[in-house]
Formats: structure tokens, C-alpha cells, sequence
């Protein structure tokens, strides 16, 4: 088809064995509901858009997939998954809803495009104050060049370090992280810096 851009190919291409068959199912429902959709890529994953604005995204993860509608709650209705989107983590196609059912969302967040609706965003909620682990924090005191750029990143940069490293299931993963966390913040890196254009 002449609206597949190839760089969904690739992504699907490159993406773990078990995730090929979800995205081609994804795409190919996409595709079903509206053949003229477009394809494009945003934020590193497919994504589909309709009149140029989008509708869904899919993604592939090292053990999950996950399909997301940009209108998720007035798409599929409030859903509590694990995970991005609204279909939880899927390891495989059977656990996604029949392809009708599927078509029919897809055709339901173009609806909602051609009304115009727009997304509602929640009121953000206020995150309890930052605080520096101890081991973490007497590292980045030796450390002048990492300490500089870690107290001139913002809160918010500063507690995505600090979530990653509290967020460590041992304390083997922990120092790893506090070592690369060093690094990183030594070289003026923000936390998720790879996925920074």
C-alpha cells in the first residue's frame, strides 16, 4: 500500500519475534478501518493519524506490546492496565479484543477527530518532595562535576535519577544504577537522555 511509511516497517522489523505478529495485527486493523490512514513516527513508536491528527500509536517492548488511542477513555471507556495504553502489556494477539471490536475503536477516534474533541488532561498531582537517597547523595558530594549538573537540573529531571535509582529490586541493580547515574550526570545527561531529540 502506498501510505505504509517504511519506517514502521523497520521499527516492526527490528522488534522481538513475539511482537511482529501484535504490531502487523494492529496495523493491519488500523488499515481495515480506514485504509487511507496515515502512518508516521513519533516519540521513537508508530504511531496513526487521521487528517493529520492522531488517533493511535502502538508500540514493542522487550517483553510487551501496547496499543494506545490518543481519546483512550472516550475510545475504549476507563481501563485500569498495566502499562501504556489501554489494553495493558500484550504479549500476544489473543489478548486483544476481536478485530471488529478493534476497527470499531479505531473508527470511533476518528469520529471523535472529525468533532473535534479534544484530549482532557487530568490536574497534575502534587509530588511529595524530592528527597535525595543517602548513599546516592554522599556519592554526588565527591562527585563535583555530576553534583553540578545534578542541582542545576530541574525537580523534576532530579526525581526521574532518584526514581530510577529507589526503584531498584537489589542492591546490585541499585549501585549499577547510582555507578551509570555518576556517568551520565557527569557528562550533563538527563535521566532518559537517549530518547532526547
Amino acid at each position: 500500500m502506498a501510505n505504509r511509511d517504511p519506517r514502521i516497517d523497520a521499527y516492526i522489523a527490528k522488534s522481538a519475534d513475539f511482537a511482529k505478529p501484535i504490531l502487523e495485527h494492529l496495523r493491519g486493523v488500523v488499515h481495515a478501518a480506514y485504509p487511507d490512514i496515515e502512518e508516521g513516527i513519533k516519540w521513537n513508536c508508530p504511531h496513526f493519524m487521521y487528517d493529520g491528527k492522531l488517533v493511535c500509536s502502538m508500540a514493542a517492548f522487550k517483553q510487551h506490546c501496547a496499543l494506545h488511542f490518543w481519546h483512550g477513555k472516550d475510545v475504549v471507556g476507563e481501563t485500569h492496565h498495566e502499562g501504556m495504553g489501554q489494553f495493558g502489556k500484550i504479549t500476544s494477539v489473543k489478548e486483544l479484543p476481536s478485530k471488529k471490536e478493534l476497527v470499531a475503536y479505531v473508527r470511533k477516534a476518528m469520529a471523535l477527530r472529525d468533532a473535534g474533541v479534544t484530549r482532557q488532561r487530568s490536574a497534575p498531582s502534587k509530588k511529595p518532595p524530592l528527597e535525595c537517597p543517602a548513599d546516592f547523595a554522599a556519592l554526588l558530594k565527591k562527585h563535583a562535576a555530576a553534583r553540578k549538573h545534578y542541582e542545576a537540573f530541574s525537580p523534576s529531571a532530579q526525581r526521574e535519577y532518584v526514581e530510577w535509582i529507589t526503584e531498584a529490586k537489589t542492591d546490585a541493580t541499585r549501585q549499577k544504577r547510582i555507578a551509570t547515574a555518576l556517568e551520565w550526570l557527569a557528562e550533563g545527561k538527563h535521566r532518559n537522555w537517549k530518547y532526547q531529540k
